[in-house]
């Protein structure tokens, strides 16, 4: 199976302008993404799609592969797509988020497999159970499963609500997706549901016109930077 790892980098952001090139320990953000994401076996090649020349110049400065995308997609799947165009001969497309430093290259071959003797899967993610402390974060996405590991539904809201206690264990969804191409650019094109819109979910999308989402369970603790708090708070993991 021909496997590449997408790695999508928008320049603008609101809460931490130019992120990809914000400095961790010594690197941009984007370089130690992507020096995670090529200690992965079964991708043949990382490729960073960002909408910004000072992400290529420095993507190619570090002896990385970059595509330049257009500056006009409203989400990173949009991105993913057209990348996606451009490599008619990729079966699986794994999307590892720009703002993921911490990635463990174990995780995107562990999402490589779920395809493995699975022709009938188009997509897949990532869950790990998480900490009553994040049970009311709205940032933080919680996900339920069927008894085979699909995905049932999404939501920044706590689910499932105990109100009556079993000891179910609460999953967040991890933001790293791997699509077989054909769905992907099927996917890109499907009108934006209800739910996806109320809940800010564009995953919703796929569970709304009737796709599955294998989800996978991980012991991966991911740490997303979104703000100046969270770059400080990986500095410092990686300075020490």
């Amino acid at each position: 199976m021909n496997i590449v790892c997408v790695i999508p980098a928008r320049y603008s952001s609101t809460r931490l302008p130019g992120k990809p090139l914000a400095d961790i320990a010594g690197k941009p953000m984007i370089q130690r993404v992507y020096e995670r994401a090529i200690l992965s076996k079964r991708p043949k090649q990382v490729i960073i799609a960002t909408d910004h020349s000072l992400v290529y110049e420095t993507v190619e400065s570090f002896g990385g592969k970059a595509v330049l995308t257009s500056p006009d997609h409203p989400t990173g799947t949009d991105r993913l797509a057209e990348v996606a165009e451009k490599f008619p001969d990729v079966d699986l497309i794994i999307n590892v988020q720009g703002d993921e430093p911490m990635i463990q290259p174990e995780v995107i071959d562990q999402l490589a497999g779920a395809f493995d003797n699975n022709p009938d899967l188009h997509m897949a993610t990532l869950m790990t159970q998480i900490d009553k402390s994040e049970y009311q974060v709205p940032s933080v996405v919680k996900v339920v499963t069927d008894l085979q590991g699909y995905a049932l539904y999404f939501s920044r809201s706590l689910i499932p609500f105990p109100r009556v206690e079993t000891g179910l264990p609460v999953y967040k969804h991890i933001g790293i997706y791997a699509y077989r191409r054909d769905f992907l650019l099927k996917y890109a094109k499907l009108t934006p549901t209800p739910l996806e819109k109320a809940e800010s979910l564009e995953q919703l999308r796929a569970l709304e016109h009737g796709y599955r989402i294998k989800v996978i369970k991980t012991d991966f603790q991911s740490i997303g930077v979104d703000t100046m708090e969270d770059l400080e708070k990986v500095n410092l993991l990686l300075k020490n």
